[in-house]
């Protein structure tokens, strides 16, 4: 698992729970997006809506219990990101 995987996971974690939810996610990249777009943390291209911030929680939720563990999260951002 990357370190920018690491990076972006704790910038989205927005109540500091280790977990990661839907809302979060939107929420975050959202608010946060541009910046850490900016800070090379994320690709600018994956500043994206809230429809496209879901699909990645989507793909990212592979046990179903709609919320995300480092792991789950790191695994779909590493590959989509090409980290």
């Amino acid at each position: 698992m990357s370190d920018k995987a690491r990076t972006l996971f704790d910038a989205l974690d927005l109540d500091h729970d280790g977990t990661l939810t839907r809302v979060e996610v939107i929420n975050a990249l959202r608010a946060k997006g541009p910046t850490l777009a900016a800070q090379g943390v994320i690709p600018f291209w994956a500043v994206g809506t809230a429809d496209e911030a879901s699909a990645l929680f989507d793909a990212a939720d592979q046990n179903g219990d709609r919320v995300l563990s480092f792991e789950e999260f790191a695994t779909v951002v590493d590959r989509r990101f090409g980290w």
